[in-house]
């Protein structure tokens, strides 16, 4: 991502008319007027309306251009409500008791896969919840950069936090920088970018070599109380929400990527019993 251009765009006066929010989300996806309004079985005559203000879409069809534009639920309610309509989606505190199964489910997935780490984190990266073998990975990182909220991001590259016990530095801040940038893509949202700019700033070092062909995903490794702890991640999301909280949480979740690694992880876990 261009930062520069990244800044100037978030900087810009956001756009009021139903129309002008629709032709930057089909610019940001890259489709033209025909190809948005075949995917949304419309006229392209009618689309160019809608755009231009000479037309204006009703609550469905708002919603629908924005599904086919894959624009999150949050900024669909932006998109209703420019159109003159009340928001759709709902966003509640995870405490909701509407959520209550939700939260229970993320507390069994985050239980579940003890004794390997595993937390939930929130759209721009800030922690929601962890099981309990997170906290051992932390030890050391002074509580400054600990206070709330805690964002992960920030910690991995931080030079007082993981980055200096992170092994393959480069290729893990690597590969986190690139799925940034791919959710700023997708959401242009303002804080994700100020993000990305800011972790672009830290002192993280040029991948020097292409990954080894023994790896079937970039690992990362973690220098713990004298040894080497080796991962590979997975992240779980929500498939079919329709509440913005829940939209927005993913579950990152840790595998050990040998065997010495899954055997310290259960003498980690131990030890805490």
């Amino acid at each position: 991502m261009n930062a520069h251009a990244s800044t100037a765009r978030t900087e810009r006066s956001q756009p009021v008319h139903i129309g002008d929010h629709l032709r930057e989300w089909r610019q940001r996806r890259r489709m033209s007027q025909l190809d948005l309004a075949g995917e949304a079985e419309i006229s392209a005559r009618h689309l160019s309306f809608v755009e231009t203000g000479r037309a204006a879409p009703s609550r469905d069809m708002v919603l629908r251009l924005a599904e086919r534009l894959d624009v999150p639920l949050r900024e669909r309610n932006v998109l209703l409500v420019a159109a003159g309509f009340a928001p759709a989606f709902p966003q509640r505190p995870l405490e909701d008791p509407a959520l209550k199964s939700a939260r229970a489910a993320i507390d069994l997935v985050l239980k579940a896969h003890e004794p390997n780490p595993a937390l939930a984190v929130d759209r721009h990266w800030n922690l929601v919840s962890a099981n309990r073998m997170v906290a051992p990975l932390l030890d050391g990182i002074p509580q400054h950069l600990l206070g709330q909220p805690v964002n992960v991001l920030r910690l991995a590259f931080h030079p007082e936090a993981l980055a200096p016990r992170t092994v393959n530095l480069a290729e893990w801040c690597g590969h986190l920088l690139e799925r940034l940038h791919r959710q700023c893509e997708a959401t242009a949202d303002p804080e994700l970018i100020k993000l990305y700019n800011d972790l672009k700033s830290y002192p993280i070092p040029a991948r020097s070599a292409p990954l080894s062909s023994d790896n079937v995903a970039i690992p990362f490794k973690l220098r713990h109380e004298g040894e080497i702890l080796s991962f590979f991640s997975t992240t779980m999301v929500f498939g079919t929400p329709v509440d913005i909280t829940l939209s927005e949480l993913a579950l990152e979740t840790f595998f050990p990527a040998d065997e010495r690694t899954a055997e310290r992880l259960k003498q980690i876990a131990a030890a805490m019993t």
